[in-house]
């Protein structure tokens, strides 16, 4: 059809108050019609990355946790410690729908759009945890014929995030990358790119359990960072690697710290002479993630050529520009359900995501815990 009628779309909304209360609750809201370059997307899957749990959950204190409303209108409330408000500041009491990025099926576009209509398509903008999404059609991505919503919901924020780590390690002038929290989606994702493009990585991990997990897929470097010969292991690594370039999912704590002093030790053993300055070779790690919420600790052993910054993909993809972004996208397209397939712990319906029991499980951020939301699940 080239237009439609108003649309009533049940959506996910995250509310914290100046009081100090995370309100997580279902709205119904009316989708207008689509304007002539947009269409209406029937959302059928949408994942929980770690980077939606910043807005979903507020900073608030998860052992407060209280569900409420009733079956059909479920609410779950939290409290907030006060101390961690002055950072929420520009978002107290206002009602926030929730959701990188999702996929599904066209099912209005206007007059511009009318040959998405039918089609799967992934799209990344926010607002995705909705029965129903209207949306620029420019930003819907076509997904390849049999490939469903679930191939397709998460094609943009750990596929671009891990091509991008590889770009900007290019762009920056390294050889080699080092990652944290490795084992995760997007990092069995960097082994694979890596692997195919022959490029070193070094890969951090929390538990001998998942270090197995990514030498079974071909990894050669793995170091756990909960072993003893940890800052040994890692040292090693970076030196038979030449690796300069680290992106931290972690950031709290001292790993980030520890990374830049493995790669000063490393860097040191072809060192000539003594310099009270280290090594003239920059080392980097970007924080990408907070699954430590805490402060970022250095202990400066690294010498005076070193940095910690933040990394984010939509302001990677707004410098690298258009061209580039398109041609990451033709890659996690070409590659989606190889390279880029994403793999979940469980499939809920946007009520289910406002159970206790399910909040407690993917708000932990664990490697083998991905959730997906289809918001349209059980439903005609």
């Amino acid at each position: 059809m080239a237009n439609a009628d108003a649309i009533s779309s049940l959506e996910l909304r995250s509310l914290v108050t100046s009081t100090g209360r995370l309100e997580l609750s279902l709205q119904r809201v009316t989708v207008a019609p689509p304007a002539p370059a947009e269409v209406i997307v029937r959302i059928e899957a949408s994942p929980i990355n770690p980077s939606d749990l910043g807005l979903l959950l507020g900073s608030a204190d998860m052992a407060t946790i209280a569900a409420g409303g009733s079956p059909d209108a479920p609410t779950l409330t939290a409290a907030v410690p006060a101390e961690r408000l002055a950072g929420l500041a520009r978002r107290l009491d206002q009602s926030m729908p929730v959701g990188n990025e999702g996929a599904g099926v066209v099912v209005a576009a206007g007059s511009e759009a009318q040959a998405l209509l039918g089609k799967t398509v992934a799209m990344f903008g926010g607002a995705m945890y909705t029965q129903y999404r209207k949306i620029a059609a420019a930003d819907c991505l076509v997904l390849p014929d049999g490939t469903s919503p679930a191939d397709g919901a998460s094609c943009f924020v750990n596929p671009l995030t891990a091509l991008g780590m590889v770009e900007t390690m290019r762009r920056e002038g390294h050889t080699a990358l080092v990652h944290t929290a490795a084992a995760s989606n997007l990092g069995q994702m960097l082994v694979r790119i890596c692997l195919e493009d022959g490029i070193a990585l070094v890969n951090i991990v929390r538990s001998a359990e998942r270090a197995q997990l990514l030498r079974d897929m071909g990894a050669r470097w793995v170091c756990d960072s909960t072993a003893p010969t940890f800052a040994d292991d890692l040292t090693d690594a970076l030196a038979e690697t030449g690796a300069t370039i680290g992106f931290d999912a972690i950031g709290g704590g001292r790993l980030a710290g520890t990374i830049l002093n493995c790669m000063e030790a490393a860097l040191s053993r072809n060192a000539t002479g003594y310099s009270r300055y280290g090594s003239p070779i920059r080392k980097q790690v970007y924080v990408y993630g907070s699954l430590d919420t805490g402060p970022v600790e250095i202990v400066r052993n690294a010498g005076m050529a070193w940095s910690v910054g933040g990394w984010l993909l939509p302001w990677f993809l707004e410098k690298v520009g258009p061209e580039t972004g398109a041609r990451l996208r033709r890659r996690v397209v070409d590659g989606l359900k190889t390279t880029f397939a994403s793999r979940y712990s469980a499939e809920i319906s946007l009520a289910e995501a406002l159970r206790p029991e399910n909040v407690a499980a993917y708000g932990k951020r664990a490697t083998g815990a991905k959730y997906l939301i289809n918001p349209n699940k059980g439903l005609t």
